[in-house]
């Protein structure tokens, strides 16, 4: 099949890429929290068990599965899991495994990108108010400036300046609009992050002697044994889907733009180690410290609170708090562009593929779907007067958290039990360091598949406790004028899943509709 896609200019330009895809706002604001709040260093003992058993193996089973898509000519995930999945089963299965797989990303790319957008709004909103002062005045607490902030209209101005960037961005293609903003998002992330770790490091004890910012190190990594528990390792596991952008078909659609031959396993763990520096080493170093010298314990325990309430309340007190409080929050607006991209991309990429668009216009296209799923969310808050955003919860609990096991469990399931052994000799394809059969066959085929069961079994049953498998979610039982927002998030859900494999579904037939009828593989690359 004919190939004319385009491809990455440079290897560090693809790695740059994909690292900004993975880390995103969850390394700076969830891992110091679920770290802290997990045994801190106790915590490290599942996460790296997680990275191990989970995260190496479907990270570069959705390298190869993109990689291998590219050489047909698809970015999306649909036609790629049935490229694999075919070698297994009949096509007519393949096919319904690969319009789930589609429709699974397509939900997860659609809706999470339709409230994280807002937040990426939020930390560019919040950069502003850093540098003019905006959340300075003590006569007002950080708390109350949020929720005056997400209720008031302004919020629309940032979250659209966001998504003009990000369709600017997509509509220069791979090298030059991806790539090219990669390679200047990132080492300024990177050199951002540093900065603040050293200002932690150097805060000493402002307020109270007990709450020294090298107190506050000890806090987050200090192991806490006591708190080692499966609840601890289900965080971990999650924490892993969330951090690394694995389950979502975004790593397929960067990998599909690589040529045949690239490695695609050196590539896999040099984005996994530039990730687990910045979480660990950046976001671990940064964000407790400070939090911990100028408001102790319980200003760690703030979870994504943390970020817009408690923190703006250290920069007004701390010397440069202006300056720091910017430089913060273009940080998180950094690491949350680099990750909006690449969903931003996987639409643009299933719209001009599969409709025959041209790349300017399928990012316009993408642009106004974004503004439309959108709305919603940041809506929500100015309408019930409220600032519990259940929409976004919602939407985010199902599709931000639970769908991601789901599309990484059958990712793993097509390569390491429906393509098999063949799947090894692709992975493997180009590759300095190949992969052996023995951690093919034992982490791929059986360790990685059964974890993420595991992991999703679990997060069912939690899911039933919490009652979030309720007609009410336990979260606004009390609250009936918020209902209707819950409701509509699910049906919004029920309606992009459904769209999502009915799409796929076309583009799979369109592409391979001989192979469905007569039952076999006719088309190779």
């Amino acid at each position: 099949m004919a190939n004319n896609r385009e491809n990455w200019g440079s290897k560090i330009g693809l790695i740059l890429a994909m690292a900004g895809n993975a880390i995103g706002l969850g390394n700076f604001w969830r891992f110091p929290y679920q770290a802290a709040k997990n045994g801190g260093g106790a915590f490290l003992i599942p996460y790296f068990i997680a990275l191990v058993m989970i995260g190496i193996p479907v990270m570069l089973v959705e390298w190869n599965l993109g990689r291998y898509g590219g050489k047909y000519g698809h970015g999306t995930l649909g036609p790629m899991v049935y490229l694999q999945a075919r070698e297994g089963i009949s096509p007519k299965n393949a096919a319904i495994i690969g319009a789930l797989s589609g429709a699974l990303a397509f939900a997860v790319t659609l809706l999470v990108n339709s409230y994280y957008n807002q937040i990426i709004g939020w930390t560019l909103g919040y950069s502003y108010l850093s540098v003019t002062g905006g959340y300075m005045d003590t006569a007002k607490s950080t708390g109350d400036i949020f929720v005056n902030y997400i209720q008031s209209p302004q919020i629309f101005i940032f979250w659209l300046l966001a998504l003009l960037g990000l369709a600017l961005a997509v509509t220069r293609g791979v090298q030059k609009g991806i790539e090219s903003w990669a390679k200047l998002m990132m080492p300024v992330l990177y050199i951002f992050g540093i900065i603040l770790a050293i200002r932690a490091l150097t805060l000493g004890s402002p307020i109270n002697p007990d709450w020294s910012s090298l107190k506050g190190l000890n806090y987050i990594w200090n192991p806490d044994f006591t708190k080692l528990n499966w609840k601890a390792s289900l965080a971990a596991a999650g924490q892993i889907f969330f951090t690394l952008s694995i389950g979502m078909g975004i790593i397929a659609n960067y990998a599909s733009y690589l040529k045949p031959d690239d490695d695609v396993v050196v590539s896999s763990l040099a984005t996994i180690s530039l990730n687990e520096f910045a979480e660990i080493i950046l976001g671990g170093t940064a964000v407790i410290p400070i939090a911990y010298a100028f408001l102790g314990p319980e200003g760690v325990n703030k979870g994504v609170g943390l970020s817009f309430i408690a923190l703006p309340n250290v920069f007004r007190s701390m010397a440069g708090g202006q300056i720091f409080g910017a430089l913060w929050f273009l940080l998180l607006f950094f690491a949350g562009f680099t990750s909006a991209i690449a969903m931003f991309n996987y639409l643009t990429a299933l719209v001009e593929e599969d409709l025959k668009i041209k790349r300017s216009k399928a990012a316009w296209i993408i642009f106004f779907g974004y503004i439309i799923v959108g709305l919603p969310v940041g809506l929500e808050p100015i309408l019930t007067k409220t600032a519990d955003l259940v929409y976004l919860t919602e939407v985010d609990n199902w599709v931000g958290s639970y769908l991601l096991l789901v599309l990484g469990l059958i990712e793993v399931i097509v390569a390491g039990w429906l393509m098999r052994e063949r799947a090894l000799e692709e992975l493997n394809r180009g590759a300095i360091w190949k992969v052996p059969t023995w951690f093919f066959n034992l982490f791929v085929k059986i360790i990685a598949p059964v974890a993420v069961a595991t992991l999703l079994f679990f997060s069912t049953k939690t899911y039933i406790e919490d009652g979030y498998f309720d007609m009410i979610p336990s979260f606004v039982v009390d609250k009936p004028q918020l209902i209707p927002w819950v409701v509509g998030g699910r049906i919004v859900v029920i309606v992009v899943l459904i769209a999502g494999f009915i799409q796929s579904y076309i583009s799979i037939k369109n592409n391979y509709g001989n192979e469905l009828k007569e039952g076999k593989i006719l088309i190779r690359s």
